[in-house]
């Protein structure tokens, strides 16, 4: 499975005033923590790869938990990459055995989520603790051949939300909040 998305910076209540122009449908508000780990047998921020155990809070659900790997970006224009993901019963637990197997959290990072959908992509507004807010279009799909076609979809769905797809940054929330 392959995560097609691109992230701009911008002024949520102006994109929120957009989305319901577009009729988008709002999904639900969550919490997010995640930690990031760094590996012993080798540097992800040199090989474009995160590993990461997210808590994730949605209204009045309970906690889910969820342990991802991301490969390295798959294109120049935008943050396409391969994806792997899982339910967990406990984040501790899955720390202890990260920790355990020479695994260190890097960094946490926390943001509040409104989802909204629109065709097939899911649009998020997001406030990110210490980096700022963010508009995030993405989508899904099988393969590497539908690639293209997404992010050009993704690219649209910028553009009718009034926002420029050239000011897209494939820097991750991780790489941004380090930076700051």
């Amino acid at each position: 499975m392959y995560e097609v998305e691109v992230k701009v910076p911008a002024d949520l209540e102006a994109v929120r005033a957009r989305l319901d122009d577009l009729e988008a449908a709002p999904i639900g508000a969550v919490v997010q923590e995640d930690t990031y780990y760094d590996a012993p047998h080798r540097s992800f921020s040199e090989t474009d790869e995160a590993l990461r155990i997210r808590s994730e809070r949605p209204e009045n659900d309970p906690d889910e938990t969820r342990l991802t790997y991301k490969g390295p970006l798959v294109d120049d224009a935008s943050k396409s990459r391969e994806e792997v993901e899982t339910a967990v019963g406990s984040g501790e637990k899955v720390d202890t055995v990260l920790t355990k197997l020479g695994f260190e959290p890097a960094a946490t990072v926390r943001k509040e989520r409104d989802r909204f959908e629109l065709e097939d992509y899911t649009i998020t507004l997001d406030r990110v603790d210490d980096v700022g807010e963010y508009v995030e279009v993405e989508t899904e799909v099988a393969s590497e051949a539908d690639l293209e076609s997404a992010r050009e979809g993704a690219f649209d769905i910028l553009e009718r939300l009034g926002l420029d797809p050239d000011e897209q940054l494939r820097t991750s929330y991780l790489e941004l909040l380090l930076e700051g």
